[in-house]
């Protein structure tokens, strides 16, 4: 259940000419990279700056989901499509930056039950100001902090306008990176269910949608389940539902019309059709085991 990459929003806060954000924010793309590697991250660096988002400028609001101007659609899409987010920010004046607060004000449901890491940098007390300012607007948004944090004392931790080599920050980057990951999954069924638009199931708390090629890990696992009686009744393993690989299954959700049944974030069953001139092919009803 844990084959889809997760992808990881870098957001780099500060638009200041000449900030240290930036650098920063390399040092620690560069430091999880390999990390993300193995655990099948994809990272994602942004800078604020670059988004040119002007303070929040939409007659409706976020809750809603209607976004008028092509800046807040386009920083939507990227949210939405993120399973959670590492912030790289300053400390000012003892806050979070405002570009930032106005980056999370822009959006409502996009942000909900995913988890946000934070890289802080500063003075005397190495940004955690900022992070402590962040986490009470956060966890507004449903976003879930973290736990592990990194943060930089620029005297201490930066030369020449480079990150210091440092084991223990090294340390810190990847387990900020190991916990966010571990947290996304676990939040992935919540993430289902704020989803508009889906239509109940026959059971509580069941809702049915279309399936999709990123569904193939829970598809494959709930085919293996259903045709495994079919498979010991019948004494024969010769079965193509038992034999498909999640590569293969991926490629036929991309072109069957398939429905699942779901109930927090679990795959409860599913059928397929597809229309070939005049004729409807419909797949067998799959259904788990225990139910």
């Amino acid at each position: 259940m844990s084959t889809k990459t997760v992808r990881v929003l870098v957001v780099i806060c500060s638009t200041r000419p000449g900030a240290l954000g930036p650098t920063v924010g390399k040092w620690l793309t560069e430091t999880i990279g390999p990390r993300a590697v193995d655990l099948g991250v994809e990272l994602a660096p942004i800078a604020l700056g670059d988004l040119d988002l002007p303070f929040l400028d939409e007659e409706e609001h976020p809750s809603s989901g209607v976004y008028r101007h092509e800046h807040t659609q386009r920083w939507s899409a990227m949210v939405d499509a993120a399973d959670g987010f590492i912030v790289v920010t300053p400390e000012y004046n003892y806050g979070m930056p405002a570009t930032l607060k106005n980056a999370l004000d822009y959006l409502g449901r996009e942000w909900a039950w995913k988890p946000i890491g934070f890289v802080s940098y500063g003075n005397t007390s190495a940004g955690t100001r900022s992070v402590q300012h962040a986490k009470q607007v956060v966890t507004t948004l449903r976003l879930v902090p973290l736990g592990s944090t990194v943060a930089l004392r620029i005297s201490d931790a930066v030369k020449e306008g480079r990150v210091r080599p440092d084991a223990a920050l090294v340390g810190a980057a990847v387990g900020v990176l190991d916990e966010l990951v571990r947290l996304a999954h676990a939040l992935r069924p919540m993430r289902e269910r704020v989803r508009p638009g889906l239509p109940p199931g026959p059971l509580p708390g069941s809702y049915t949608r279309r399936l999709v090629p990123d569904d193939a890990p829970e598809v494959t696992v709930l085919q293996r389940c259903c045709w495994l009686d079919e498979a010991l009744v019948n004494d024969t393993l010769a079965i193509p539902a038992l034999h498909e690989s999640p590569e293969q299954v991926r490629e036929w959700l991309a072109t069957w019309h398939a429905t699942g049944l779901w109930r927090d974030g679990r795959l409860l069953g599913m059928v397929r059709a597809r229309r070939t001139d005049t004729d409807w092919h419909v797949g067998r009803l799959g259904v788990v085991p225990d139910l």
